[in-house]
């Protein structure tokens, strides 16, 4: 059981965070799965229609310490060349 009157706010904070937390990783999971199915699936148009959203998510998942800066960009690097990748072939 935590001591401090710090301790007890941060053992209610806990749970919270974890659960806002969770839910932009989820929503990045997701987006970026219907990215890639879309985009390997050849269906050019509406993978470039979700993109936008999915960089938002990941973006906003970076800004709040969700993601790092790196793997964000990285995700997103990845997105886009997949994309470009499956339209040519």
């Amino acid at each position: 059981m935590p001591i401090t009157k710090a301790a007890h706010k941060a053992l209610r904070q806990n749970p919270k965070r974890k659960a806002r937390n969770l839910k932009k990783k989820n929503k990045v999971k997701t987006l970026t799965k219907q990215v890639r199915k879309l985009a390997l699936a050849k269906t050019q148009q509406e993978a470039q229609q979700l993109l936008p959203q999915a960089y938002k998510a990941i973006d906003k998942a970076a800004k709040t310490g969700v993601l790092k800066k790196g793997a964000a960009d990285r995700k997103k690097s990845r997105l886009a060349k997949l994309i470009v990748k499956s339209a040519t072939t």
